[in-house]
Parts: C-alpha cells; structure tokens; sequence
C-alpha cells in the first residue's frame, strides 16, 4: 500500500495537478500564508511575486485598522514601498487628530517634531500658537514658564512672561525655604522680588542666632543690617528669645539641671580643644559639640571633619553635625547648609572639599547628590574609613546586604593596613599619633565585623564571598587590637595617667546629663511654675538628644490635658 501512495505522489507530481507552494499561498491570499511561504522557501522563484502581494495586504490591514501603531509598523517594514506616501499621510492625519483633540502645547509640538513638513504643518503651528497662549495664561508652574521662553526667544509677549515667571519663582521659593531662595536669587539676577528674598533669607539667619542663645549678637545684626527694619516681626521674636535666656539662667539648680548647657564644656573651650595635641582630645571634644545646639558649632565641625588626621575625630565631627542639624529646627538648619555648600561648591576641588559637600548634602536629606560627591571623594584621594562607613549605612537602610559587605570588607582593609604598618618598638618609642590611630583601626575594624557578620546573616548573594570578608575583618580586627594593646602599654609605662582609646569619659558624662536633664524636665513644671513651660517648651524644640526631646513633648501634653 505504501508503495502504491509513492507512485501516485510521482505521477500527480508529473502530471502538474499538485500545486507548487507559491500557489499554496496565492489560494488562501493571506499575510499569514505569504509570511509562511517566504519563511519556509526563501529562494523560490516566485519570492518577489510573494512579497509584492504581502506588501499589498500589509497596506490593506493597516488602512483597516486605522491606527497609529498599524502605520508606523508598515512604514518600519516598507520604508520605500509605493504606498508609503499614502500611509505617511494617513498617520499625519491621524496624529493631528490627537493633537487637535488634546489641543495642548505638548501636543502640537510632538505633532510638529514628528511631522516637521507635513501638509498640516502650518495649521498646527497656528493651533500650538493659541495653545501657548492659553497655557501661559494660566499656568502657574514656573518650569514651564521657563520652558517657554528657552522655546521661544524673540515671542513679543517675552516680558509678561519673565515677570510672571519671577513672581510665580519668588512665591514658590517663599514658600519652600531657604534652598529655593538661594536658587531664586541665582536664576533671577534682575528679579523684581530679590529685596523680599533677602529679607526671608536675613530673618532665618537672625533665628539661627537667636534659636542659638546668641540673642545679643541677633540683634546687633539686625540692626546692623540695612534689610533690618524689614524684619517686622523680630521684636516680637527677640522678646521671646530673651525669656528663654533668662529662664535657662535662673540659678535655681533645677532650671539649671533642665537645660543641656549646664553640663557642656563651653564652646570657645571645645574649639580650642579641638587644636589639642592628643587626638584622642580632640575626638572627644567634637564629640561633646554636637550637643551645643548652635550654629556656631557647624564651622567648627566642618573643619575637623575636612582637616583632621586622625579618623574619630573626622568620625565624631561628622556624627556631632548629625545632631545638631536635626536639633535645629528645619528652616534654620536648612538655611545653614544650603548657604555654606553656595559657597564650598564654587571651590571644591579636592578629596576634603568633596566631602563636606556630601556630608552637607547627606544631612540635609539629598542623599542622591550626596552619594555622587562621596564618590568623587572616594576617587580623589586615599580610602577613607569615614566615607567607608557612611556606604555600609546606606547600603543596610537600602537592603543592599552585600553591597554594605563590599564596603564593610574595604573598611577592614584599611584597619588591616594600619595596624601592619604601626610601629611599635621592643624599646617602647611610640608616638601617641600612632597610639591613636591605632585606635581608629581596631573601632573600624569592629564596625566591620559586625556590619560583615548582619550581612551574611541576611544576604542570600554570594555567601563564600561573605564568609571570606568575615575572615578578613576578623584578621584586622585581631591585629589592630593586639597592636593597640601594645602600643598603649608603652604609653601608660612612659605616662601612667595617659589616657586610653577605652576611656568612655566624656560619653559617660553626657548619658548621666540625658538622665539627669529628662528628670529635671519632669520636675521643673511643678516646682518651678513660672518657668517650668518655657523650659520644656526650649527642650522639645532643641534638645540635643531625641530621648529628651520626647521626654518633653510628653510632659507638656500632660500639662495641656491632651489624651
């Protein structure tokens, strides 16, 4: 039977009476047979005949479908086919259409980008001209405003709009702070409202001063100031900062127990601390500054953690200016940086400089800026272990688990090379510097043991990779402290009152002062009535510590009866 089906398959073929595959496909006459016909027999004689066909059905579904996606995919597929010109019309009308209804300024220029010479070029260049001028109108969005006029230079109504762009500026910037006024003042040079943005900027400088405790100084500047007397509700404010001061001096041990000055070194005496031969002082001393909530600290600050050698001290600079910006209240602080990195960016051009723009960035919350110019940082000098922990910081908040392990790993490397390269002779001859960067070692080499140990503990990537960082760190760690030891033996042999990296003097001192301060707040209301709310009322604005701001806040809403 088989043999039979083969020899009539011969004959029909000899005959003529099976069709060949082209006419397979010219029978059912469509794409999906000619596209199967050119797929399966790309060199049969009858291709251009094939393709000629499925270009003619192509521009048929196309035209039935009547869509903007159905003609471009002709076009993509048949750039020079013959009805081309046909289906460029079609999309062009099409495309107007959606303009015309929409009839937006966006619309008709997206129209007339991608039909830059169609038939209806004119008529919706008509139609984009009354769109502007609804839109410019009416808009109150300063971006477009702005955008229109880089669009159309030499427009006739180009002062209208300039002077509601500046008017629309200012009151955006009036109403966002101190980063908008500054950005005001630089886009708008002949501003008609930069008086006004002054002044707004003058007043959160004078309560800077004020917030501060520098009452005297604040209002020397005002009046000093020739925008002074434009600042209409400053007595009003600087009779209120007067009664702060005046409470916070009481010489009643409870009001002076209430407030955080009372157990700080001055800060005149930390800033010259800051300049003292042990290091170890000098961290120490940055670190009892971020408790004075002044912006007479920040310059301070910013310099050790721009200039000094040793990491703590660069470490505590950058935790201390933390505090103090979050303690301030938002608009001074954001006055603050915003008016030194005006400043700093102008002239970074070095690894420090770098970085106290990222610092500045980073506690003001533009964290993507910030990352940016901590990589710059990071590629223009040494590692550096303070920018080293500020990546595992953020890459833990992000998730990024293993990620913190890679900059946790270049942490313990770098206290790993510290520690290698310390000197610490059988004689005893050993630096306190040494002494004391060792110190910034074997911290350093703990913060990344610890922040390797929760990455493998959470990470599912690479877990050898982990486990091999987990013993790096360990090694660095080992070693800093075995050398730290040493080198703090000799130290306390040549002076026995020498003090060492373990000392918790000054960090001590300033837990009992949380404790001490949150039971003078609890107290203060009752014994001392005619203060008491004026104290908590400065401990809940700006407290250093957030334990006792809370503190304070829960006292006064006990005291105004709120559930």
């Amino acid at each position: 039977m088989a043999s039979l089906r083969r020899a009539l398959a011969v004959l029909l073929l000899a005959t003529g009476c099976v069709p060949s595959p082209y006419e397979r496909a010219a029978k059912t006459d469509t794409i999906d047979g000619y596209r199967a016909f050119l797929r399966e027999y790309p060199q049969h004689d009858e291709v251009d005949a094939a393709e000629s066909r499925l270009e003619e059905l192509e521009f048929e579904e196309a035209k039935r479908l009547h869509t903007v996606i159905g003609y471009k995919r002709f076009l993509e597929a048949y750039p020079d086919a013959a009805q081309a010109r046909t289906v460029k019309t079609l999309l062009e009308g099409l495309r107007f259409n959606a303009a015309q209804e929409t009839n937006t300024v966006a619309g008709w220029r997206q129209f007339l980008q991608e039909h830059p010479d169609g038939a209806q070029r004119d008529e919706a260049k008509r139609l984009l001209t009354e769109a502007e001028g609804r839109e410019l109108a009416t808009t109150e969005d300063p971006r477009k405003l702005a955008e229109y006029l880089r669009a159309a230079p030499d427009d006739p109504r180009r002062q209208d709009v300039e002077s509601r762009l500046d008017a629309q500026s200012f009151a955006q910037a009036k109403a966002s702070g101190a980063t908008k006024l500054f950005a005001y003042l630089k886009d708008h040079p002949a501003g008609a409202h930069r008086e006004e943005a002054r002044v707004l900027l003058l007043g959160l400088e004078v309560e800077g001063l004020l917030v501060s405790g520098l009452v005297d100084e604040a209002e020397a500047r005002v009046k000093a100031h020739p925008l002074g007397p434009k600042l209409t509700a400053f007595p009003e404010r600087l009779a209120r900062a007067r009664a702060e001061s005046a409470a916070m001096a009481r010489a009643e041990p409870l009001a002076q127990a209430a407030h955080v000055g009372h157990y700080l070194r001055g800060i005149e005496d930390l800033k010259r601390a800051l300049m003292a031969p042990d290091a170890l002082d000098r961290w120490q001393a940055a670190e009892e500054l971020g408790q004075h909530v002044s912006v007479r600290v920040l310059d301070p600050l910013l310099e050790a953690l721009r200039a000094a050698r040793n990491p703590l001290i660069r470490q505590h600079a950058f935790d201390s200016l933390r505090s103090v910006l979050a303690a301030l209240p938002k608009p001074v602080a954001e006055y603050e940086v915003t008016s030194r990195l005006d400043a700093l960016r102008e002239r970074a051009t070095s690894a420090e400089l770098y970085l106290t723009v990222a610092v500045l960035l980073d506690l003001s919350g533009q964290l993507a800026q910030a990352s940016t110019e901590y990589q710059r940082a990071a590629e223009s000098g040494a590692a550096d272990p303070v920018i080293l922990r500020r990546w595992v910081q953020i890459r833990e908040e992000r998730r990024q688990h293993f990620s913190s392990g890679v900059a946790a790993r270049q942490l313990a490397l770098w206290s790993l090379e510290v520690a290698q390269e310390a000197q610490v002779t059988p004689e005893g001859r050993v630096p306190l510097a040494s002494a004391r960067q060792l110190c910034a070692a074997a911290v350093n080499a703990r913060f990344a043991a610890d922040a390797i140990a929760r990455a493998r503990a959470v990470s599912t990537e690479f877990p050898e990779d982990l486990a091999e960082f987990e013993l790096k760190a360990s090694d660095a760690k080992r070693l800093a402290e075995a050398r730290l030891a040493d080198a703090e033996l000799v130290l306390r042999e040549q002076s026995p009152g020498v003090k060492t990296c373990a000392d918790r003097g000054v960090r001590e001192r300033l837990e009992n002062a949380e404790k001490e301060r949150t039971a003078a707040l609890n107290a203060v209301a009752t014994k001392l009535p005619q203060v008491g709310r004026l104290l908590l009322e400065v401990a809940k604005e700006r407290d250093p510590s957030p334990q006792v701001r809370a503190a304070a806040s829960a006292k006064l809403t006990a005291l105004n009866g709120v559930p």
